[in-house]
């Protein structure tokens, strides 16, 4: 079965934002200059999420990974990080 993710990543340091963007090449779409598109199977995910834990800083780098469901669904089911933790911001809407 594949599952179709958006991954986008926030690399603090240049040389390893360069090492992410070949790994990320090699498994993906890229849609924007940190965001890919990938249809991977539960083992290819593994093997990207290995790939990109030898690279980055989990103090400094983010990579998220959006799960869209099924490779025919249109849901999303929900985001989850590797590094810096993902929080949703708190956003207060002002009408005037």
């Amino acid at each position: 079965m594949r599952y179709v993710y958006i991954v986008c990543y926030d690399i603090a340091d240049d040389k390893r934002l360069r090492n992410v963007y070949k790994i990320m090449r090699g498994f993906g779409e890229r849609l924007q200059y940190s965001v890919f598109m990938c249809e991977l199977s539960d083992k290819e995910r593994v093997v990207l999420e290995g790939k990109l834990l030898d690279v980055i800083n989990q103090d400094e780098d983010q990579v998220l990974f959006i799960p869209l469901g099924k490779r025919d669904s249109r849901y999303v089911q929900g985001i989850y990080s590797l590094g810096i933790k993902y929080s949703r911001e708190e956003r207060t809407c002002f009408v005037f």
